[in-house]
């Protein structure tokens, strides 16, 4: 992963495997509109906002350490290029760091320079930082 990519991390009292359950349960922290599956190798998803829309595939799971999300389409409707996360990817890298968890989120290809970045840092930052820590803390995520 490049250095510019859009990464961040969170630390959390829970398992690597209970952190990456909650990661998979989408629409907990992240979108109530939420379809498809997002547990296994190949499943594939979509979040929508309003006319936003990402569709997801999970091309990459590691159980207790990792899971990739493959962008496959979208529609960013506030920005010229709707198309700007296609064929980017969103790592979340689990790891032990004592009794917690630590998450590592990077999202590939979301580098400044590109037109939503501003934007979607304060998005992730704050499903990140908030809802799903909340959920992992909580169990109350806040899921747009």
């Amino acid at each position: 992963m490049k250095k510019n990519d859009y990464h961040t991390s969170i630390s959390v009292s829970a398992s690597t495997e209970e952190v990456l359950k909650k990661i998979n349960q989408v629409n907990l922290w992240w979108a109530k509109n939420f379809k498809g599956k997002a547990e296994k190798l190949n499943d594939e998803f979509t979040v929508q906002f309003g006319k936003t829309f990402v569709d997801f595939k999970i091309s990459e799971l590691v159980p207790g350490k990792k899971v990739v999300w493959k962008v496959t389409d979208c529609n960013l409707e506030w920005i010229n290029n709707k198309k700007e996360w296609n064929g980017t990817d969103v790592v979340f890298e689990l790891s032990k760091k004592g009794n917690a968890t630590q998450i590592d989120f990077t999202h590939v290809g979301l580098v400044p320079g590109v037109e939503c970045y501003n934007d979607c840092e304060t998005g992730w930052n704050g499903h990140l930082k908030n809802s799903l820590k909340e959920l992992l803390t909580t169990g109350n995520g806040s899921p747009e």
